[in-house]
């Protein structure tokens, strides 16, 4: 297989004009004097507001928050020519408008949306615009975990072959509708997708990769069901000349093989698929996928990459297969996996304190990601857990504990869910210590308590921060600054 070269697919448009915005190609809609409704004031939307603005839309922005909790949010779009329904009643008396645009974190299924979508109101998103409009190449990365270092990993690669501009957003924190106007045919758009930006996007990307799945966000989505269908989504619109990456090593990923329109591409750490990357013998090795046309070659020692855990293996793997699809070469390759060192937040080494290392792994908001961060630490480990409810079983999680952790400290709405979950794996009450704490910087003191020289604290919570934090970040971002207080005491 030779170089794959950059494509786009014929059902975007590849010229950009004020009418070539959202559901101009579906409907025939031209958004001047439009009515339009932002629900949910989130990241994306902002710059959905000020290109819908610029369109002549007539907009209401509708969030469930009031102007006191919205301040920072509110100050970004001040000035532009909008309404506002904020606080309580926010949904109401909608049914008049032309087109409904949800913020990817709004639930699709509250009944004033249902009752707006039985009236027949269009519904849209911030990505379906930016879909509709990109005219770059699109490489759309999902998963339920590793999505974020993997998409960096791809982002970096690709910057590093220097083929062209390389533009990386999605739910990795940023929009690009506003670099719209600076992209062309000969650049590549690396996105990080949700399974909420994907649940209702009726377009695939022309590179997908699918990292895992494994069970997540079960209170938004209700089933696991419900879940795998948002995550097809990224395939599932796929063109015969698109392709798709998926983890060969997971059964749910490996199943959506026979769904793809696209070429199938495996990586894997545990099998040798045909086509794309693996492990042999400790060194990562490409197989008939881009620079390795019909043939195998070796890129590098799987030794070489800085990032903990085998998790991370996978991810690097992921990122080889796909970023060689994309064109790139492997001197690319081995430059940036003997380079990078993470992204925030992702078993980030804090400090060590009197022999004791602070990890941060707040990114850990499912069981899977805190198992895969307990276990890629040797050290004995105090655990720092728990937080918003996520309807997730914690049954794995607990063996997982029971068998590598020294002592945990629970947080958290869901304290007395994990706490129960651990108890019933133990094989002794005294093994792991269970500590229970009031509030999230007790629980990093108390952590620190528990903890002697040569021992690991790691916040991996296995839960959502929502019921005390904005998001992980902020999770993130305080117990870094508790450490660092630890720091100077010490």
């Amino acid at each position: 297989m030779e170089a794959l070269p950059l494509r786009v697919n014929s059902s975007f448009p590849v010229e950009k004009s004020g009418a070539a915005l959202g559901m101009k190609g579906e409907s025939g809609m031209e958004w001047r004097d439009q009515k339009v409704a932002v629900i949910g004031l989130g990241i994306s939307n902002i710059p959905l507001i000020r290109y819908l603005v610029a369109e002549g839309a007539r907009i209401t922005v509708c969030d469930r928050q009031k102007p006191v909790e919205l301040e920072s949010r509110l100050a970004q779009i001040a000035g532009l020519p909008v309404s506002y329904k904020l606080g309580e009643g926010y949904l109401d008396e909608l049914a008049d408008f032309d087109a409904i645009f949800l913020s990817p974190g709004v639930p699709k299924d509250l009944p004033e949306l249902e009752a707006l979508r039985e009236r027949g109101v269009k519904f849209s998103s911030e990505m379906e615009v930016f879909f509709e409009l990109c005219p770059a190449p699109i490489v759309g990365i999902t998963g339920s975990s590793g999505k974020t270092t993997t998409t960096t990993l791809v982002g970096e690669i690709l910057t590093a072959q220097g083929d062209g501009k390389v533009f990386v957003g999605g739910n990795i924190g940023n929009s690009l509708l506003d670099d719209i106007p600076n992209m062309s045919v000969e650049d590549l758009v690396v996105l990080e997708l949700s399974s909420f930006q994907l649940e209702n996007l009726p377009y695939s990307p022309e590179y997908a990769l699918v990292t895992n799945v494994t069970p997540n966000h079960l209170d938004i989505h209700k089933t696991m069901e419900a879940y795998i269908e948002a995550k097809r989504h990224i395939l599932a619109f796929q063109q015969p000349g698109d392709y798709v990456v998926l983890n060969y090593d997971n059964d749910i990923t490996r199943s959506l093989a026979s769904e793809c329109p696209g070429q199938v591409f495996y990586f894997s750490r545990l099998a040798e698929p045909e086509r794309g990357a693996f492990l042999r013998n400790g060194m990562i090795v490409a197989r008939d996928v881009g620079f390795a046309e019909g043939r195998e070659e070796v890129l590098c020692p799987i030794g070489a990459v800085r990032l903990l855990g085998v998790h991370n293996w996978e991810n690097v793997l992921a990122a080889v297969t796909l970023t060689a699809l994309c064109g790139a070469q492997p001197e690319a390759m081995i430059k940036v996996i003997a380079s990078f060192t993470g992204v925030p937040h992702r078993l980030e080494l804090v400090a060590e304190i009197s022999g004791v290392k602070y990890y941060n792994d707040s990114i850990a908001t499912s069981p899977a990601r805190a198992i895969a961060g307990i276990n890629a630490l040797r050290e004995p480990l105090v655990l720092i857990a728990g937080g918003y409810d996520k309807q997730l079983s914690f049954d794995q999680l607990a063996e997982t504990v029971v068998e590598r952790v020294k002592a945990v400290v629970l947080v958290g709405t869901t304290a007395e869910k994990l706490e129960k979950a651990i108890r019933a794996k133990q094989h002794r009450p005294d093994q792991p210590v269970i500590s229970r704490s009031k509030d999230f910087d007790d629980a990093v003191l108390k952590a620190s308590e528990l903890a002697e020289p040569g021992d690991v604290v790691l916040l991996s919570p296995a839960c959502a921060s929502y019921d005390m934090f904005r998001n992980f970040e902020e999770r993130g971002e305080r117990f870094r600054e508790i450490v660092r207080k630890l720091v100077k005491k010490g």
